[in-house]
């Protein structure tokens, strides 16, 4: 596969990402959960949950309007891919360091779509990573 590929899968990934992310709210019973909190803290959930899809969809729209653009090796290109490579590695540590998902995790469906998870954000670190130091 070319660089070009693997980074287009990228952005198609971080689009199949966002139609994960889309069950979030309705697994983890956000309308209920949320009502616990001084509004403030649950507006402010839903702002940076916003804010995180937003900057998905821009990688994603990136890594498949710009592929080319993002695997030549310039600079920007390579700090671009940078970047991603650190928002999705620090996904994946999040991952296996800090969430604690096992309660949630009843089906499994739920359990494969975690799993499922873990592996794209595996391969987003490590695909934008590679681009980002030129070994790609």
């Amino acid at each position: 596969m070319t660089p070009r590929t693997l980074l287009a899968a990228g952005g198609l990934l971080q689009f199949g990402i966002l139609i994960a992310s889309a069950l979030v709210p309705q697994v983890l019973d956000w309308r209920r959960e949320l009502r616990k909190v001084p509004p403030l803290m649950a507006q402010l959930v839903w702002v940076h949950g916003v804010f995180i899809v937003l900057t998905i969809i821009g990688f994603g729209t990136l890594s498949l309007a710009d592929a080319t653009e993002l695997a030549n090796g310039t600079l920007l290109a390579r700090s671009v891919c940078g970047f991603i490579a650190i928002f999705w590695g620090t996904r994946l540590a999040v991952q296996f360091f800090w969430f604690t998902p096992a309660e949630y995790l009843t089906t499994r469906f739920l359990k494969f779509g975690y799993h499922a998870l873990t592996v794209a954000f595996m391969y987003l670190t490590v695909v934008y990573a590679l681009a980002a130091i030129g070994a790609l």
